[in-house]
């Protein structure tokens, strides 16, 4: 796992995003005290303690309506805390689940009342939980940001520490799932509208991507940043935004390279890096 600190350092970035587990995967693997003390002495020597995100596992639904199901997905949620815990992570995102055969409001409250068990299973702890938008569609919350608010304040509602549950704002999910971000003046007005929803205060991490599929599809689908529906003017609105300066900012782009060889989080960061640099006024002629 420390690999993962050193590659973002090579690339210039200053923040990475992990899986402390095989996501696809049920059963979890102790983390071994060497791989622990090698991944701390590495945050130590970046100074990255706050720079730091986790990504719970795909297989989780909090919301399930099916006990078994949503029972197993508390206790992996549970064992994702406690590894962040014991690595110094600060920040474990998660999706809210799908209702699937029940309804979405049945959902939300279900997933509600994971999240604050989980929470109160560690009453003690620093890690947060981060509620990540959805693409939406079918049955899957979190598409909506109404979705999002209501988790969290049922959450709180239930026993949930208010300061260790926040969220997380993937730019192409939002896009996809109908919240336009696809020109400068576009993305400042949705992120005001997560604002009047969620709250901005209350975001704790950015997923930067650009997105495959068009403008409310409900498609999840990731691309490189001005590669795809969203193109580069959207991402200006974010980057330049005051209250993002301090989050961490993660690229869950292609982990690919150029023709040319070059790494394309390389050429992405670069992309965002422009897209926050002050505009240069044009001489009249």
């Amino acid at each position: 796992m420390a690999n993962a600190l050193r590659e973002a350092e090579s690339l210039g970035m200053d923040t990475v995003q992990v899986f402390t587990k095989n996501q696809q995967q049920w059963k979890v693997k102790p983390l071994e005290r060497a791989a622990v003390d090698e991944w701390l002495a590495e945050l130590r020597r970046l100074k990255w303690e706050d720079r730091t995100v986790s990504h719970a596992s795909y297989l989780i639904n909090l919301a399930s309506p099916d006990d078994v199901l949503r029972r197993r997905s508390i206790e992996l949620m549970r064992e994702e805390i406690e590894r962040a815990e014991m690595l110094s992570i600060p920040l474990v995102v998660v999706h809210p689940g799908a209702f699937t055969t029940s309804t979405a409001a049945e959902g939300v409250s279900r997933a509600a009342a994971s999240v604050a068990e989980v929470l109160r299973s560690t009453p003690r702890y620093r890690t947060a939980v981060c509620l990540e938008n959805t693409a939406g569609g079918g049955t899957l919350l979190g598409g909506a940001f109404e979705d999002l608010a209501a988790i969290r304040s049922r959450a709180v509602e239930a026993g949930g520490q208010p300061d260790r549950i926040g969220f997380c704002f993937d730019t192409c999910h939002a896009h996809a799932a109908g919240h336009d971000m696809g020109s400068r003046n576009a993305a400042a007005a949705t992120l005001e509208s997560f604002d009047a929803v969620c709250g901005l205060k209350r975001l704790r991490v950015l997923h930067l991507n650009d997105s495959k599929a068009p403008f409310g599809s409900h498609v999840d689908r990731h691309a490189h940043i001005g590669e795809g529906t969203i193109g580069r003017g959207g991402f200006a609105a974010v980057v330049n935004h005051p209250l993002f300066r301090a989050l961490p900012k993660i690229l869950e782009t292609p982990k690919e390279t150029t023709p040319k060889g070059t790494p394309w989080d390389r050429v992405n960061l670069q992309r965002l890096k422009r897209a926050g640099r002050p505009a240069i006024p044009r001489r009249p002629r």
